[in-house]
């Protein structure tokens, strides 16, 4: 039989596995090792919108991604049925210009098929560093998204076409072009298939210096 631990050990024991900066346990840690090694972009969607509940629970995760003196430079805009076919219409307009008719039918019926929409951007800065800096943390909170909603089964597809920097786009979705930069447009929902990716080895891509 185990030896009874005493109220001291046992506090002890407990804040050690909330206190910030503690190693985790093995448990935890491969929960996180599988969200980040399983997510994918997913290109193809069912039809069926995630709950709200869950989609606002991964934007306040969002908002723990690292950003230089705490400047919080993201902005989230969720996209409601009339400001997505808007946006779409737009989109389908740019690719008339471009295409022509036809392939603009055909992105015009895939965009209305997303289910999910949210448009994120950073402010605007002019101190280039800090826009560089805002746009990497930016970046960041997008990724504390994807894996907060891939948790959930829910996969996001991350855009940053050429809609995303059309003067109507902004007005589209009620941001300032003057005060805010989009960082990219979402889509996400279930995923209908989800792809199979080759990483490159980290021996390919790790420097080391004395």
């Amino acid at each position: 039989m185990p030896a009874k631990r005493s109220s001291d050990e046992a506090s002890s024991a407990d804040e050690s596995k909330i206190r910030p900066g503690a190693p985790w346990e093995a448990a935890d840690r491969a929960c996180v090792e599988r969200a980040l090694r399983e997510r994918r972009t997913i290109n193809r969607f069912q039809s069926q919108l995630p709950p709200r509940e869950w989609i606002l629970e991964a934007l306040e995760l969002a908002r723990f991604a690292p950003n230089h003196k705490l400047s919080n430079p993201w902005r989230f805009y969720l996209l409601g049925r009339r400001t997505v076919e808007k946006v779409a219409g737009l989109n389908a307009r740019l690719v008339r210009e471009s295409k022509g008719e036809e392939a603009a039918r055909k992105k015009l019926t895939r965009w209305l098929e997303m289910p999910g929409w949210l448009a994120v951007t950073h402010l605007r800065s002019d101190d280039r560093i800090r826009e560089r800096e805002d746009y990497a943390a930016t970046a960041c909170a997008i990724h504390n998204l994807s894996l907060a909603l891939w948790t959930r089964g829910v996969g996001v597809k991350w855009t940053t076409g050429e809609v995303t920097r059309h003067p109507d786009f902004y007005e589209a979705i009620g941001a300032d072009p003057f005060e805010e930069t989009c960082a990219g447009l979402l889509w996400y929902g279930f995923p209908e298939d989800v792809p199979q990716t080759r990483r490159t080895a980290l021996d390919e891509l790790l420097h080391e210096r004395p």
